[in-house]
């Protein structure tokens, strides 16, 4: 098997990669804080981290391994957007409101992420749903002596772990030079971070020792992966932005609530997008959600290759002209492939990987797995194109196995929207049984000694501008350059 190779930021280095458990691989993404649509830089870490789930489910096997992504359902931007809706005439209850407000924007989540071709986590917890753990973890840490009681809060004292700072190569004291924190009468240092807040009366709000409020926003991540992944796992992955304060905070509560474990082995963190040139923003006039871009008539497939197309560790540059060039190159392959030998069924997509003739490439794969080095694997990508082209037979398999890999062409609409107007028409018209008809024909002529009907409807088929390929023990169609679906379609 192939070597996996991880950039650890923790120790700053790349280093190969062993599981706890080969048997179950485990990873950890934090996800959005649900209040409104996702934007590209939300959704950068949803396309690094599917690819490594995808490699790992390939490398150890996909019941070897076990992805969680989680959604805050609760935050004081939560608040404040379900405040503004009331304020502008939304009679619910407020909680009511939150509630829905969440379900939706859940909803918008999965649907823009599933267009960018984004796998489902294993697990997709709520943090609402995890509030007794989040509590049964402060009380631990309050027991410990790493958490204070103050004032209705709960803080975690983070000079009580001498390690804080590690992940992000700082001590707490540079921590308070350089950074906004919260200046608070009721903590004992600048740097201690909340762990349970009071909740006003008419917000969201469970009953605690220390009163009716809601967890802070690090605790919720400790208390759910751990709930889910156990006290130590193999991977915590999230953008670079998280890493401090939140992955630090975590690092600090989790392993102080569970110092018998590590908490997570290998950290990974992806850089920040950037939209041509610029930083991401809405003062520049520069901001996109997934939406704004799909409903511009980008397909999701096309975003998702301009993100493959930089290394996660290195920030990433939205422009049309690499949009456009994405597109491109996707209606290549898709041309490619619909001109092949092969046929198209949704089985075909859901098999590869499962079967040996549509395994992804074998130097794709080793491309990845050097710390998911995707824009060598694309490189690759283009190199089987070029082979497929010239009518290379194990190099179109390698290129079907690999597009559906990277996540880029994942069923038979997707392949048939990129190759064209005729390519479409595809997907409507049965390939698959009139190749399975002719080949019942041929076997019951063989028997009949009469290969009447066979040659009618291998005529139909050619006047269609079906190419049509006949071996001792299969039959293959594939739309040939005269291809005429209208002819296609009068084939009784």
């Amino acid at each position: 098997m192939v070597t996996l190779r991880l950039h650890n930021t923790r120790t700053r280095k790349k280093e190969d990669f062993a599981p706890l458990d080969p048997d179950n691989v485990r990873m950890y993404v934090c996800g959005p804080t649900v209040y409104d649509r996702a934007h590209l830089g939300n959704a950068r870490p949803v396309v690094v981290f599917d690819v490594l789930y995808r490699l790992l489910r390939h490398l150890y096997g996909a019941e070897h391994v076990t992805y969680v992504r989680n959604f805050t359902d609760v935050d004081d931007k939560i608040n404040a957007r379900a405040r503004e809706m009331q304020a502008a005439g939304d009679g619910r209850a407020l909680n009511d409101i939150i509630r829905a407000l969440t379900d939706e924007t859940i909803g918008w989540y999965h649907a823009d992420m599933d267009a960018l071709g984004a796998l489902r986590p294993d697990h997709e917890p709520r943090a609402t749903e995890f509030i007794g753990q989040m509590i049964g973890m402060i009380e631990g840490l309050v027991a410990k002596g790493h958490a204070y009681a103050a004032e209705g809060h709960v803080l975690f004292d983070v000079r009580s772990y001498p390690d804080y700072g590690r992940l992000s190569g700082r001590s707490v004291d540079d921590m308070i030079a350089g950074a906004r924190v919260e200046v608070a009468p009721y903590k004992r240092d600048p740097m201690d971070f909340v762990l349970w807040k009071p909740s006003s009366a008419d917000g969201p709000g469970w009953d605690s020792p220390w009163g009716r409020g809601r967890p802070g926003w690090h605790i919720e991540c400790s208390a759910m992966s751990h709930e889910l992944l156990g006290a130590a796992f193999d991977i915590h992955g999230g953008g670079i932005d998280l890493q401090f304060p939140h992955h630090e905070n975590e690092i600090a509560q989790s392993c102080c609530a569970h110092p018998e474990a590590g908490f997570a082995n290998v950290w990974l963190h992806n850089e920040m997008v950037q939209v041509e040139g610029k930083k991401m923003s809405k003062s520049l006039g520069n901001f996109f959600t997934v939406r704004d871009l799909l409903d511009q008539g980008w397909p999701g497939e096309v975003i998702r290759l301009v993100m493959l197309s930089t290394h996660y560790r290195k920030p990433m540059d939205w422009t049309e002209e690499k949009a456009r060039e994405a597109q491109e190159k996707l209606k290549d392959y898709a041309r490619i492939l619909l001109t092949s030998h092969l046929s198209f069924s949704q089985d075909s997509f859901a098999n590869v990987g499962s079967e040996e003739v549509y395994d992804p490439d074998s130097e794709l794969v080793a491309a990845l797995a050097d710390d998911l080095n995707t824009h060598l694997a694309l490189a690759r990508l283009d190199a089987l194109a070029k082979l497929a082209r010239r009518g290379d037979l194990d190099a179109t398999n390698a290129l079907f196995g690999s597009v559906v890999f990277l996540g880029l062409i994942d069923d038979p609409k997707t392949l048939a929207r990129l190759g064209g107007p005729e390519a479409t028409l595809m997907e409507v018209y049965p390939f698959e049984e009139l190749a399975a008809r002719l080949s019942a024909l041929r076997a019951d002529a063989m028997l009949r000694k009469d290969f009447s009907a066979v040659d009618a409807l291998k005529s139909a088929l050619l006047a269609a501008g079906v190419e049509v390929r006949m071996s001792k023990t299969d039959v293959a169609l594939a739309p040939g350059p005269d291809f005429d679906p209208a002819k296609l379609k009068a084939i009784k």
